[in-house]
């Protein structure tokens, strides 16, 4: 068995959850000493570009979560400004993306996983879905770990999905089936000029939570699906490149859409990296329509 293989069957093993929670707690701490070590260790480890971030030095962030989630200076990522091509929402690497195929994204060669039930397990929040498109954009720990609108988009409703918590690099990728349909995630759905979208945040591994702008961190009372409305006379609408949400912790993020909305650059393939706001595809004409 190759090492790839054995990190991937072992995590099974683990109390995912646990170890996420005490991850968690100790990225909030706020003694000094304590989060500056883990900060400056964090940076030196990942080789992480701090001349990017809005505030350089490490000893000013309140704790490791106010440093991992730090903000850019402004103009570090250029939002592809043309509306008929679609932004990337992340810094990041692609996984994977493609056309669904018989209601199935490509986690990785060979493995393929539910769209429905990667949204939650109804049928017809997948239906207009079906034989779309997706991408899956993977934040590596050295990421930036913000995640934005590739497009502008109204809220209608998100779905909180319970699961596990795998880590979601690609040897996990390649080793765990229906990965990203096990994990923690939440999903979030738009209307956009390309027709509806599908944004789904995954948590992982020792991810410590997952927040949007416009519910802070999502954190149901109970482990259950939990279902929220927007589409009341005062929705959430957000422009191509606003900030949508961030990972404690980094994780990945996956794009869905309808039939013939998007056309996705030819040089794009997994392991492909990609920046915040650059050009990833082609808006159809029709809209999706």
């Amino acid at each position: 068995m190759n090492k790839a293989r054995l990190f991937a069957w072992s995590q099974y093993l683990l109390p995912h959850h646990l170890l996420s929670r005490l991850t968690g707690a100790l990225a909030e701490c706020r003694i000094g000493w304590i989060k500056n070590l883990l900060i400056r260790k964090f940076v030196q480890r990942f080789q992480v570009d701090m001349s990017e971030a809005l505030q350089e030095d490490l000893t000013a962030y309140a704790n490791f979560n106010d440093f991992f989630t730090r903000e850019l200076k402004p103009g570090m990522r250029e939002i592809v400004a043309d509306p008929l091509q679609l932004a990337s929402p992340a810094d990041g690497a692609i996984s994977e993306l493609g056309v669904l195929e018989h209601g199935q994204l490509l986690q990785a060669k060979g493995i393929r996983y539910s769209l429905t039930r990667l949204l939650g397990g109804d049928v017809e929040r997948a239906k207009p879905f079906m034989g779309g498109s997706f991408a899956t954009i993977y934040l590596s720990p050295r990421d930036y770990h913000r995640v934005h609108m590739p497009l502008d988009g109204r809220l209608l409703e998100t779905i909180y999905v319970p699961g596990r918590l795998f880590s979601v690099n690609q040897a996990t990728a390649d080793n765990v089936p229906g990965l990203f349909a096990r994990n923690e995630r939440l999903v979030a759905f738009f209307e956009t000029p390309a027709g509806p979208m599908a944004l789904i945040l995954v948590g992982a591994m020792i991810v410590a939570g997952i927040e949007t702008v416009w519910d802070g961190q999502v954190a149901p009372p109970a482990r259950k699906v939990t279902v929220k409305d927007f589409s009341d006379p005062q929705p959430v609408v957000l422009e191509k490149g606003e900030e949508m949400g961030r990972f404690k912790l980094g994780s990945t993020a996956i794009m869905v859409f309808g039939p013939e909305a998007v056309q996705w650059r030819e040089d794009l393939q997994n392991g492909t990296p990609v920046r915040l706001g650059e050009a990833l595809a082609t808006l159809a004409a029709t809209g999706g329509k």
